[in-house]
Order: structure tokens, then C-alpha cells, then sequence
């Protein structure tokens, strides 16, 4: 044997591509059931639409614009995009949808299920409107008008149960009726579980049972947001994009469009109520401030009556404007102080800064004060009044045009949200996406068949390839015998037949007949050194297929006008007897054992030239009678009237049968199986041989099947034709 054997491990791309090709029937099973697996899921997945809005939140400048002045270009105004967001989604847009079109009522088929839907499918629909929740089986339909159940079943299924004019609720888990009521009428009741109040009108008969549910606004709530969405278009654009699915088109429209004029409803609620806000204030403020002014004013009259009028010099006009000024600059930045303190704390930058501009107009007005008392006591006073009389006039102006502005603007309120895109009924689904789910499933179908494929060569870890016997053992192949169509559907059951079909009388032409053929020529020349005519087909282990090389091989010989005899020294289990359609004995234990002749042991078969020995009941000592003088005296006999005598012997590996007849054997041959005999049971055969001084002549590869790839029928003549020049 050769020991120099190759072990770096190497990867033959032709021969697992051929391997792949070669087990085409489970790839294609695979893509057929990964089908097959596509078209149920499309069946029993509902279509799922979409549909989208936009709406532009445009800056806000606030009502406070017109008290804040310039200042209010220092506050930031416009609302983020992500409080926007948040808005959309909060309870108070949405709970106003789900209370509107009554969403927190659900309701559902009990035959809904995977099988229903695939078998017995009903058109389930429904609708919802802020007067009921119409449910519609088919053609028939009933509106749930008001469910109104105690908190203790709130969020729970409830089985809804018609009776002619009458229905029940009932608890699905006991099976416990929970509401009787009668149809098209209010149906009210107090149990100890709660208060109810149901109102169902129907003019049709049911006989299914349906599922109710009445949902808490929490609950309601999540379920809308888990079909719902809102993002930002861009960054810092202000567009906000509304996103809704669904199983229903028209509801998910209905729905979408509902909740953006919800959304813009309380948009301008919310300016409006900031302006009225802002209103209450100036209409708290006019009145004092008229009050003081009719104060001021009439103070100073008093003076200029009592004192006629007094002529003020140049310097005491300038200090009085300077004092009309500061003092119309405080009082409006107080009122500015006083209603950014409702929106902002104290620590604000503009806060700060106001105070700041407050604290610098006292100075200023404390300077002044202290330079006017330096004044003549008369001219003092009357600046005093007048400067009292110009600030309070002036304020009171400056307010009550702010009002009549906030009460114009009030009037024109729109909001800052402007809904740009309406919510448009969809024309397609969007999933499930038909095509690329049957191309995906063809995909994964061909990939797991490439995988069982591969994952079937990888357990494969027997013999593959005769090479391979060759170069690791340094024994010639002298076919390779593939497995016959004819048979492959059927090989699990040929041993429980009675009869066995022999295949080269059946289908001559079989390619497992055919590379047989080329083993007759190789063994013509092998008997040419042999010690005598006798042809000994073992195997390592059982289910190798010798008996069925044995006999197509001696049928193949005896057609070529050979005169053959087969003997089936498998006194064990030997089974060749099915092939010649002949009992077991007597046979050949009998005739060791001295019951029976040579002559009432070889059976003659169909077929012209061809004997045929069965093995006989099985002895107690098989190995013993095989390794009998009078044994290898039969076969001296034999050998001399017959041209071949083929010998099926037991496995070598198992018993030591086959060993002790090799030795009376001219030519040892070898059947291993593709696949499934290993090269160290191989190796241990051999070399069990060879120490019995047992040549093995040759090895024949059997059932080498179609997706054993590029090592199959294209290697069976081959690999004969070598064996044949190596004898040569």
C-alpha cells in the first residue's frame, strides 16, 4: 500500500458543483415548499395600506408681541418640531379621535384564525363613525351604539352571543353570561361588578358568536400609536410628516384626516386662549390706569386754577420731558416685566435683562428727581403734576391701542399649523409585497436545498471516489458500478421480497450492467496468474451489495458461454437463493455436514450455463465446516467443471468466514459501497487479508448514485479500463 497518502485537506469546485447539479430533485423540493410556504402567507396575510399628510408648523411670535416691543425679538417663539411631535401624539389629540369616530370599541370574528383565513374565509368589516361601530359579516351587520361595561372588564374580550332579538356578553374564559339585552333598544343594568349600558341595533339572524372588546383611552391610545408615526421633514423645516396604516383604507383616511383637524383645532384653541389670556390682563389694567390718569389730571387742574398758570423756563421743559420720558419707559417695562414673569422664571436671560433696563431707568428717574428738587418750590410742584398728567396719558394710549390690536388679531386667529397635504385614500398596499416575497422565497428555498445538499455530501464521510482507493491503498478498482435506475426507487425493499429480479436478465443494457461488463475482462486476465478458477467477492461489512455484483456478474459470465457455478457460503444470513428463486436447503451446510450429495446441492438456473449453490440451514459452526478439509476439496472438484466458480462470502470485517475462503480463492475481490463504506474499514479489510496471506486483486465501487456528483457514471469505464492494462 501506498503510505505516502495526500492529507492536505482541498476543496474540488467542479465535483461540488456536479454534486449540487446531481441532487437537483431536493433544491427543487426545497424552492417548491419555500413556495408553496409564500403563497399560504399571502393567503392568509391581509393587505396593509397607507396613507400620509403634511403640516407646516409655521413661526409663532406670540400674542405678547405687542407688550414685549423690541424685546420680544430676543425670546424665542417658535415652536420646535419635536414638541410639535409630541403634541400629535398625546391624548389630547388623539383620545379626541378615538372618543369621535368611538375607536376604543374593537370588534372581531371568533372564526378569524390561521385556518379560517385559509380555508373558510368570512369578510369581516368595520366601520367607525361618531354615531356607532358598524361590524359586517358578509352581508349581514350590526351597530354597537353605545358600550358603556365596568372597569373591571375594560381592555378584556368579551364573547358577544345573538338569540334571535336578544344578546348576550359573555366572559370567554367561563364561559358566565355577563349582560342580557334585548336588540334596537338601551339596555341598561347595575351588577355587582359595575354599571352597564349597551346599545345594539340589528335587523339580521346570526349564528356565529363574535369577539367585543371596550378599550380604556390609554390602551386605545397605544394601539392607535402602534400604526401611527410623525417625523420631521428635513431638519429645521417645520414640516412634520403624519403617517397611518392599516387593514382598511377608508378607515385609516377617515382616521388620519380626523386627527389633523383635531391637531389644528386645538392649535388655534391654544393662540386663542393665549390672547384672551393677554386680553384679561390690559382689561385689568385699562381701568387703573384710566383711574389714575383722571387722578393726575385733575390735580393739576386744581394747581393752575389756585396758581394761574406758571411760565416754565427752558431748563424746567427739558427736565420734565426727560422725567415724561423715563417714567412712560418704567411703567411700560414694568407691564412687559409683569407678563414675562408668566411664562419665564427669574433667572431667565431676559428677565435679567429686563430688570436690568428696570434698574437702570430708576437711576436715571432717582437723578432727575434729585436735580427737580433743586427747583423753585412752585415750578417743582407743577412739573411734578404735569409730568404725572403726560405719563399716565401716555400709557393709557399705548395700552388701549395694544388692546385693540389683540382684539383684531383675536378675531382673525388661525393658528401657526397650516395643513399642507390632506390624508388621500390609498390605491395600493404596501405589504406584503407579493413579488418580492415569491422571489425571496425561491431564493431562500434554492439556498436551504444548497445547504441540505451540502450538508448531505458532508455526511457522506464514506468512499466517493475510486481515486481515492487507489492512491491511499495502492489496489486497483476495477469498476465503478452505479446505482440502476430501475432499482433505485425500490432497493429498501428488495431483501423482504420472496424473489429478487436478477438485473441483467431483466434490463441488459442497465449502466449498472454495463460497467459490470468491464469487470469481465479484467478478471479473464487476472485467472490468467491465478492458482485456480475460483473468484472469492467479499466486503467489509454487510449491505454492500455483494450478492447483487456476485450474481449480475456470474449471469454477465455465463451469458459470454462460460459455464459458471455460485455458491453462497454465507451460511449466516446469506440471501442469494431470492435471486435463483430457489429454497435454502438443501444447500451447502448439508453438504459439509454429509446429509446431502454435491449433486442434490448445485440447482440449475434459467439461464443457460449457470449453477447455482445455496447456503443451506445455518450450523452452529459456519467458520469450522468453511475451514473443513472436505471443503477445500468440494471446491478442488468443482474447479475442474466448472469455467468460473464465484463465491459469496460473508463480510470480513464481521466473521472470519470470508478470510478462510479467500484462501482457496484464485482471485479475491472487494465490493465497498459509495458513500457508505469508510476508507479505514476498507483498510482494515486488506490488511486482515494480507496477513492470511490473502491477495486482493481488485475493488469494485458499488451504488455510486447520481448526486455523487463528477465521480459517478462518468468514471465506471475507466477506472475498468486502467485495472484492465494494469494487468496487463
Amino acid at each position: 500500500m501506498n503510505q505516502n497518502t495526500n492529507t492536505e485537506d482541498t476543496i474540488d469546485l467542479k465535483e461540488l458543483f456536479f454534486s449540487l447539479i446531481a441532487q437537483w430533485k431536493l433544491i427543487a423540493l426545497c424552492v417548491i415548499l419555500s413556495l408553496i410556504f409564500a403563497l399560504l402567507y399571502l393567503r392568509t396575510t391581509p393587505d396593509t395600506y397607507s396613507v400620509n399628510a403634511l403640516v407646516q408648523v409655521e413661526e409663532s411670535k406670540g400674542t405678547s408681541a405687542a407688550l414685549l416691543g423690541d424685546l420680544s425679538s430676543m425670546i424665542d417663539q417658535k415652536q420646535p418640531a419635536q414638541a410639535e411631535i409630541e403634541i400629535l401624539k398625546s391624548r389630547m389629540v388623539l383620545g379626541n379621535v378615538i372618543q369621535k369616530l368611538n375607536l376604543d370599541i374593537l370588534v372581531s370574528g371568533t372564526q378569524d384564525g390561521l385556518l379560517d383565513r385559509l380555508f373558510t374565509p368570512h369578510d369581516y368589516s368595520t366601520k367607525y363613525s361618531n354615531q356607532s361601530v358598524h361590524f359586517k359579516d358578509d352581508l349581514k351587520g350590526f351597530d354597537i351604539r353605545s358600550l358603556d361595561i365596568p372597569a373591571l372588564y375594560m381592555n378584556e374580550d368579551l364573547k358577544l352571543h345573538f338569540d334571535q332579538q336578544k344578546f348576550n356578553l359573555i366572559d370567554p374564559k367561563t364561559d358566565q353570561i355577563l349582560f342580557t339585552g334585548l336588540l334596537n333598544q338601551v339596555n341598561e343594568s347595575t351588577t355587582p361588578a359595575g354599571h352597564w349600558k349597551v346599545k345594539i341595533f340589528s335587523k339580521d339572524r346570526f349564528e356565529d358568536s363574535y369577539i367585543v372588546q371596550k378599550q380604556s383611552l390609554p390602551a386605545a391610545v397605544d394601539r392607535l400609536l402602534s400604526d401611527f408615526s410623525v417625523a420631521e421633514k428635513g431638519k429645521l423645516t417645520g414640516i412634520l410628516g403624519l403617517n397611518l396604516q392599516g387593514e382598511d383604507k377608508q378607515h385609516i383616511t377617515q382616521v388620519l384626516n380626523e386627527i389633523l383637524g383635531s391637531y389644528n383645532r386645538q392649535n388655534v384653541e391654544r393662540r386663542s386662549a393665549e390672547t384672551a389670556q393677554t386680553l384679561k390682563f390690559l382689561d385689568e389694567q385699562l381701568p387703573e390706569l384710566k383711574a389714575k390718569l383722571d387722578i393726575a389730571e385733575r390735580e393739576f387742574n386744581t394747581f393752575r386754577q389756585k396758581y394761574n398758570t406758571v411760565d416754565v423756563t427752558k431748563e424746567s421743559e427739558l427736565y420734565l420731558t426727560q422725567s415724561v420720558a423715563l417714567e412712560t419707559q418704567k411703567t411700560a417695562l414694568e407691564q412687559k416685566v409683569a407678563e414675562a414673569s408668566a411664562k419665564y422664571t427669574n433667572e431667565h436671560p431676559v428677565m435679567q435683562q429686563m430688570d436690568a433696563q428696570l434698574s437702570a431707568i430708576n437711576n436715571k428717574i432717582a437723578e432727575l428727581n434729585n436735580t427737580l428738587k433743586q427747583l423753585p418750590d412752585l415750578q417743582r410742584r407743577y412739573l411734578q403734576l404735569y409730568r404725572e398728567v403726560e405719563v399716565q396719558q401716555q400709557m393709557y394710549t399705548s395700552l388701549l391701542n395694544s388692546y385693540q390690536q389683540l382684539r383684531i388679531a383675536k378675531a382673525g386667529e388661525i393658528g401657526n399649523v397650516r395643513i399642507v397635504d390632506q390624508a388621500v385614500e390609498p390605491i395600493e398596499p404596501i405589504a406584503p409585497k407579493k413579488l418580492q416575497i415569491l422571489v425571496l422565497s425561491i431564493f431562500l428555498g434554492g439556498f436551504l436545498g444548497t445547504l441540505l445538499a451540502l450538508l448531505r455530501n458532508m455526511m457522506r464521510s464514506g468512499i466517493k471516489d475510486a481515486s481515492q482507493i487507489e492512491n491511499e491503498l495502492d489496489v486497483p478498482v476495477y469498476a465503478t458500478v452505479p446505482r440502476s435506475p430501475i432499482q433505485e426507487s425500490r432497493i429498501k425493499f428488495l431483501k423482504k421480497k420472496k424473489n429478487i429480479p436478477i438485473l441483467a436478465l431483466k434490463d441488459s443494457n442497465d449502466i449498472a450492467i454495463e460497467s459490470l461488463r468491464s469487470v469481465r475482462t479484467t478478471i479473464h486476465f487476472s485467472l490468467a496468474e491465478a492458482k485456480n478458477n475460483i473468484i472469492a467477492i467479499s466486503g467489509p461489512a454487510p449491505e454492500v451489495g455483494k450478492s447483487f455484483i456476485t450474481t449480475n456478474l456470474a449471469v454477465i459470465l455465463a451469458q459470454g458461454g462460460k459455464r459458471v457455478l455460485v455458491i453462497d457460503a454465507d451460511m449466516r444470513r446469506g440471501y442469494l437463493h431470492k435471486y435463483f428463486d430457489q429454497v435454502t436447503s438443501p444447500g451447502l451446510s448439508e453438504m459439509l455436514l454429509g446429509s446431502s450429495s454435491l449433486n442434490d446441492v448445485i440447482k440449475a438456473s434459467t439461464l443457460d450455463n449457470l449453477f447455482f449453490m445455496p447456503r443451506g440451514k445455518s450450523p452452529t459452526n459456519p467458520s469450522e465446516l468453511l475451514g473443513s478439509q472436505k471443503f477445500k476439496q468440494t471446491l478442488e472438484l468443482l474447479s475442474e467443471q466448472y469455467d468460473h466458480i464465484l463465491i459469496d462470502t460473508p463480510p470480513t470485517l464481521a466473521v472470519t468466514d470470508g478470510v478462510i475462503i479467500a484462501q482457496y480463492a484464485g482471485v479475491n475481490l472487494l465490493v465497498v459501497r459509495h458513500a457508505k463504506t469508510h476508507m479505514k474499514e476498507l483498510e482494515i479489510t486488506i490488511n486482515r487479508l494480507e496477513q492470511a496471506n490473502v491477495k486482493v486483486n481488485g475493488i469494485i465501487l458499488n451504488d455510486v448514485q447520481r448526486n455523487s456528483g463528477s465521480y459517478g457514471y462518468g468514471y465506471n469505464y475507466s477506472y475498468a479500463y486502467k485495472a484492465q492494462k494494469d494487468q496487463d
